[in-house]
């Protein structure tokens, strides 16, 4: 049975459709018939038993490079190229956030124990059925029909899948991991082309952003902030109340807002490719394309800023250690992690910190008083998978060092309650956006800064349980502002009034916007 259904789990997970359908239920898998016909020609025990073992390595590869390309398009929406293996230990990163260091060290010798015991499984299921097999001279005279039947049937393909009845599943999972390796490295031209070909490459600094001399901009990353938040059942009423009554409090405040939709390049998850996308106007949909952008000299919106006189800051909640890119490409004068910020509050999970106390620990440390002006991005990152515990608002005044914080992660649901129910998912989603917009208006409300103009938007749509199936790469975008200049320089954009954005509201690339910040702000060549 082992030779039978093992083989074809890989058709069953690697397939590029939802199903596989019947035919990748039912069909005969090449590897077991290839696997008992080389042990009954091969003489020698010892050879077998290599053999044996290769088959069972081989398939067991397969079987997990099929399921992680699974995981890769349920969550992220992006298949799996192998040389993506680095992400690995980011998705087990947040594991260990989600559900803490033990049972994630349990669930990964559990998978480790899974895989050596498949491999085994198999190895030995093909040594006895070839023993069975070679003792039997029926059991030869089914084999040799089967190898038949299986050429017949690799030609057949019956409607309406178009799938032949036979299939080499594992050498198809692995053969289809390699090809699309080969793709991306193939793209990797094209990236190329596009870092090198930068318009705004030789401008000087001092004409570069001098519409907005003297400003304090915040660029704000919403994480998992997608179009589902403003349009999905059971999410979109909560956080579009809450962008109603804040729009309500900022105008009273005297600033105003407009909106629009940027298209993401990832999906479920990989932030810091929307971030280098904004950032550099280069459209980086994969790590591979990322890593070639990081390695150049393209000009981002960071350095851009910093050349043309404003301090400037990354404020990464999120990070525990020495972000190295953050110095060495985006050149911040000033790298802002969960190390540096006092905070004497619990962890709520991946956001070990509340987007509240980012927010108020940056305006007390860079707009407080006299200062230079100062651009920022801020990740606000309390709705990150798995948005469970949930933190609350608190008075502005409270925050202090965040042991106010200390009851409020047993007073919500933890991850593991929240994940048994899609439903509840959705739900906590919606609440976790809810959270970080509530944040943001706070920061506003509370920060008496002129010259303050903040960019919010989202990096990516969340993942598959929350978006649904075939979800754009859509997310809002909002201009806050007080200074009516600011949305005289954008006019021409055709963006919508608010911290909404409409169905009819301009949808960019969000390669396109730093150009377009660029061409709206600088002066003109």
């Amino acid at each position: 049975m082992a030779l039978v259904v093992l083989p074809l789990a890989p058709g069953l997970l690697a397939t590029d459709r939802p199903s596989p359908g019947l035919n990748g239920l039912l069909g005969i898998p090449a590897e077991s018939l290839l696997i008992v016909l080389l042990l009954l020609l091969v003489p020698w025990r010892a050879v077998r038993r290599v053999l044996a073992g290769v088959f069972g390595v081989f398939v067991t590869s397969a079987l997990a490079l099929a399921g992680i390309d699974r995981g890769f398009r349920t969550t992220v929406g992006t298949p799996f190229v192998l040389v993506d293996w680095p992400q690995l230990g980011s998705a087990y990163g947040v594991v260990v956030d989600s559900v803490g260091p033990f049972l994630a060290e349990l669930l990964l010798l559990s998978l480790l124990c899974a895989a050596l015991a498949c491999a085994m499984l198999l190895a030995w299921a093909s040594l006895r059925v070839s023993e069975v097999v070679q003792r039997r001279a029926a059991g030869r005279l089914v084999i040799a029909g089967l190898a038949v039947v299986w050429l017949v049937a690799g030609g057949v393909a019956p409607p309406p899948t178009g799938d032949p009845l036979a299939s080499a599943a594992s050498v198809g999972s692995v053969a289809t991991a390699v090809s699309r390796t080969e793709r991306v490295l193939a793209e990797q031209a094209a990236v190329a082309h596009a870092i090198a070909e930068d318009p705004f490459a030789a401008m000087p600094s001092s004409g570069l952003l001098s519409g907005l001399r003297g400003k304090d901009v915040v660029v704000a990353f919403v994480e998992s902030y997608g179009r589902v938040a403003l349009e999905g059942a059971g999410i979109a009423d909560g956080v579009t109340d809450v962008l109603r009554a804040g729009n309500a409090s900022l105008v009273a405040d005297g600033y105003a807002a407009q909106s629009a939709w940027l298209t993401s390049p990832t999906y479920g998850g990989l932030s810091w490719l929307a971030h280098g996308t904004l950032q550099t106007g280069v459209w980086t949909p994969t790590q591979q394309a990322y890593d070639q952008l990081v390695a150049s000299d393209r000009l981002s919106l960071a350095r851009a800023f910093g050349e043309a006189g404003w301090r400037t800051v990354s404020d990464v909640p999120s990070d525990t250690e020495a972000w190295r890119t953050g110095s060495s490409f985006y050149r911040y004068d000033s790298l802002v992690d969960a190390t540096d910020v006092g905070y004497r509050g619990p962890g709520f999970g991946y956001a070990r910190i509340p987007d509240q106390f980012t927010l108020k620990h940056f305006a007390d440390t860079e707009l407080t008083g006299p200062h230079d002006p100062v651009m920022a991005e801020i990740d606000l990152v309390s709705s990150h998978t798995p948005w469970a515990p949930l933190p609350q608002l608190v008075p502005w005044e409270q925050i202090g060092d965040g042991s106010v914080y200390e009851p409020q992660p047993g007073q919500s649901e933890s991850a593991g309650t929240v994940w048994q129910s899609a439903e509840t998912v959705q739900r906590f989603y919606g609440q976790s956006v809810q959270y970080s917009l509530g944040s943001l208006l706070s920061f506003l409300e509370n920060v008496d800064d002129p010259n303050l103009v903040v960019i919010v938007l989202g990096d990516h749509q969340p993942a598959a349980i929350v978006s649904g199936a075939g979800a754009s790469h859509d997310v809002p975008i909002s201009v806050i502002a007080r200074d009516p200049a600011v949305f005289a320089a954008i006019d021409g954009w055709g963006w919508t009034r608010g911290l909404q954005p409409r169905d009819g509201s301009p949808t960019w690339r969000m390669d396109a916007f730093r150009d377009r910040l660029f061409a709206a702000f600088s002066e003109k060549p």
